[in-house]
């Protein structure tokens, strides 16, 4: 018998979730956070908080924590041996210079990279490799060439910054790659952190 999933909070309307992270408060109790966008890159982010008095089986009603003038993201979740629950994130201000390259949501098929440059070193993990992060070196700015679904057209993508990050590692994983093959040895690689 499979189990019924269990919905611990949804999105403002409009809005999407992501990134969300897990504490346990004790005595069954559990503070779940996450980000609620119009999208997954984009100005306006905030960090809503949700809670369970019983393991996870039912969820309170969702509060937003923090929902400043920019963009709040990533919430992550510790529980000091005080009992203090600390809740970290980062904000980012889209409106400042240089800005960088966000297509939204979008589905390529065949993707190849045709053009490659700005090389950098960037932390990077992956839930196929749930336990670990590395340090890979990919390009800071790429061209990608693919096939639009249904369609059939033909696709050419300019993007930089986490978004050509992100388009690398996903590419990598089509040609059956994980970050951990383009790591520069193990020395660039790191047990993730886990605060329960």
């Amino acid at each position: 018998m499979t189990a019924e999933p269990i919905i611990v909070a949804r999105a403002g309307d409009g809005l999407v979730a992501h990134f969300p992270d897990l504490v346990s408060l004790g005595d069954g109790r559990l503070l779940a956070a996450y980000r609620e966008g119009t999208g997954h890159l984009g100005p306006h982010g905030r960090i809503s908080v949700v809670e369970s008095e019983d393991g996870g089986e039912t969820w309170g009603t969702p509060r937003v924590a923090v929902d400043g003038a920019f963009d709040d993201r990533d919430p992550k979740l510790a529980r000091l041996a005080d009992g203090t629950v600390l809740l970290s994130y980062f904000v980012i201000d889209w409106s400042s210079r240089p800005r960088h390259t966000t297509h939204g949501t979008f589905v390529l098929c065949n993707a190849k990279i045709v053009e490659a440059s700005r090389w950098k070193a960037g932390r990077e993990g992956c839930m196929s490799v749930p336990d670990l992060t590395g340090d890979v070196k990919r390009a800071g700015r790429v061209v990608v060439e693919a096939v639009a679904p249904g369609s059939g057209d033909r696709v050419s993508l300019t993007t930089d910054a986490f978004e050509a990050r992100a388009l690398q590692h996903e590419i990598d994983h089509c040609a059956g790659k994980l970050f951990l093959d383009r790591v520069a040895g193990a020395h660039a690689i790191y047990q993730r952190k886990v605060y329960l």
